[in-house]
């Protein structure tokens, strides 16, 4: 007699039971200071560790690059053990904070002029308040997300690390996101952010800046709502709030591509 009732559910395998399938990228800011508020400024914890967690599970290794190289710092509220307890929930990073290879990982970092695009299967840039200042104007880095995009490979950013989309351009000129749907921090999230520090944050909003690009769409959902607009492998995504979905969205085209290319 045939079993009925039987639900076959398939899902990621952790990492340890697996061989490897990939390797991506992941890029944050080097430590720099705020010209308006002072504070000493770098990645988003939980924009680093939810998508870490989804690489890891799906079977990739993850090389940590930044800026300039060496020693990164997360922003302080995004730290679960910050005073603030802005953070406090986040567990995935309080776990990741025990483990020595991640420490480890923090405290030596790859310079991104020492990258070779060739060795990774995408790239994903972490957002966090220091993007504004080190990912904006950034050659290297443009240069380098370019590598991946024009090569097909899943290149994504998240939050405010997509402020590198505002000047970035294909090797004939035009910008990356010409002719594309993405997103990144919005005017709605600025505003929240403002409001609850009581003072101006960030020097220019994505979103504002990116509304006076006239041949591109920039879109934005709720704010602090999970959001991921994959336009080809374009993958960008909200805020932090987003950052599992979007590796997530990595994976699958990384999945497609092994079981098509």
């Amino acid at each position: 007699m045939m079993e009925t009732g039987i639900k076959e559910i398939k899902g990621y395998v952790h990492d340890h039971l697996q061989p490897k399938k990939g390797k991506v990228l992941m890029v944050v800011s080097s430590p720099v200071v705020s010209e308006l508020t002072g504070w000493k400024i770098g990645f988003w914890a939980s924009e680093l560790t939810a998508p870490l967690l989804v690489f890891e599970e799906a079977g990739y290794d993850v090389d940590l690059a930044s800026t300039e190289g060496g020693k990164v710092e997360m922003d302080g509220p995004s730290d679960p053990l910050h005073e603030s307890g802005m953070s406090a929930h986040d567990i995935i990073t309080l776990g990741y904070m025990q483990k020595d290879d991640f420490k480890r990982s923090l405290e030596n970092t790859k310079d991104i002029t020492e990258i070779d695009a060739n060795e990774y299967d995408a790239i994903f840039l972490v957002g966090g308040a220091g993007p504004m200042y080190s990912f904006r104007g950034n050659y290297v880095l443009q240069n380098l997300f370019r590598s991946f995009y024009e090569s097909g490979k899943p290149s994504a950013t998240i939050c405010h690390a997509a402020t590198l989309l505002l000047e970035a351009k294909t090797s004939d000129g035009k910008l990356i996101v010409d002719g594309k749907s993405w997103t990144g921090f919005t005017n709605q999230e600025e505003k929240a952010a403002e409001q609850m520090v009581g003072q101006k944050v960030q020097p220019y909003w994505i979103e504002e800046e990116a509304k006076k690009l006239a041949t591109t769409n920039f879109k934005a959902a709720p704010p602090f709502s999970s959001y991921v607009i994959a336009d080809g492998n374009l993958i960008t995504a909200q805020q932090q709030n987003s950052g599992a979905a979007l590796a997530r969205v990595v994976v699958e085209q990384l999945t497609k591509e092994t079981i098509h290319g």
